[in-house]
């Protein structure tokens, strides 16, 4: 595939996307919510006409070297040893892995990796990685909440590796907390982890008094909140945090299950606010680092609410 120049469109972003056909072969049980079709009903709405500048590529895998930057070797070996020669095998009561899950999650790390290479090499302004599984419940040393890797830790320990870049932050609006993020970065003022999510509600962490070494800003919602309280708590805690830290680059672990069709949570969001949210964010990457930006999809679970906010979320980083 030719790539794509921001000189290409006068007034757009050039916007590279990420996934892969073997996302849909990690497979888990019937009726489980992380099911293959989140990727399809995603790949739908991006197969719209007003997609078609959409830089599209497949990842290659990551390697074990990537791995480990967020992750002991134990870990690895755990969650690879546990994958099945057929059939489904759970890791705990929510997540499970089949055959090709191990191949799957590679590959999801890989795509966050190459994200990272695109926007400090210039290859292109923003990245959205669409694949699964997701990471952000993804501890040191425990897979869990349907995550085996941690994709956003990995890209932020590996722009920090390979790039030199001195501060990462990581914005998560997943309307579950991510744990994982947060328990990997507890003591690194070199990372910045805010998260907007529902509390209380899986799992059980994210609150205000959580705050590592300084750099953890959890900002929790209740309930039946809607888009005036999302976005005060955005503005008030989030922005104004990655304002103070000055990121080298910012990465989005969006979820979408805030959008108020979901049904793991009951948090009132529409397309509007992803929308809003996103072009938030793309301001502060234009004005601090340089546009930097990578998305790597989450959570978001009614499949008509995930695909319609993908949709004003990429849409949104197309534009500018």
């Amino acid at each position: 595939m030719a790539l794509a120049r921001r000189s290409d469109y006068i007034g757009f972003m050039v916007t590279r996307l990420y996934s892969h056909p073997l996302f849909l072969e990690h497979l888990t049980p019937p009726g489980h919510p992380e099911r293959p079709d989140r990727l399809r009903a995603i790949e739908k709405v991006l197969s719209d006409d007003r997609f078609d500048r959409l830089d599209r590529h497949q990842p290659e895998p990551a390697g074990r070297e990537h791995l480990v930057l967020a992750h002991p070797e134990s870990h690895v070996d755990k969650v690879m040893n546990a994958i099945p020669d057929e059939g489904i095998v759970r890791v705990d009561a929510d997540t499970s892995v089949s055959p090709m899950s191990g191949e799957a999650a590679l590959l999801g790390v890989g795509a966050a990796v190459a994200a990272v290479d695109d926007v400090f090499e210039k290859r292109a302004d923003n990245v959205f990685v669409a694949a699964r599984p997701p990471g952000h419940h993804a501890e040191k040393v425990t897979a869990m909440g349907f995550c085996l890797f941690n994709n956003a830790a990995i890209a932020a320990r590996h722009a920090q590796k390979r790039h030199g870049a001195d501060r990462v932050a990581i914005i998560d609006w997943d309307v579950h907390h991510g744990n994982g993020t947060q328990d990997i970065f507890w003591d690194d003022p070199s990372v910045l982890y805010c998260s907007t999510h529902q509390m209380p509600l899986y799992p059980g962490t994210g609150a205000k008094d959580e705050t590592g070494a300084g750099n953890i800003v959890n900002a929790p919602l209740s309930a039946g909140s809607g888009s005036d309280t999302f976005r005060d708590a955005f503005r008030d805690r989030v922005m104004r945090s990655i304002v103070d830290f000055h990121p080298d680059l910012i990465i989005i672990s969006a979820g979408f299950d805030a959008h108020h069709r979901d049904p793991l949570a009951e948090i009132n969001l529409d397309e509007a606010d992803f929308d809003w949210a996103t072009a938030e964010l793309m301001e502060l990457a234009n004005r601090l680092c340089n546009d930097r930006l990578v998305s790597l999809l989450e959570g978001g679970y009614d499949l008509r609410g995930l695909s319609s906010s993908v949709g004003a979320h990429v849409g949104r980083l197309m534009r500018g």
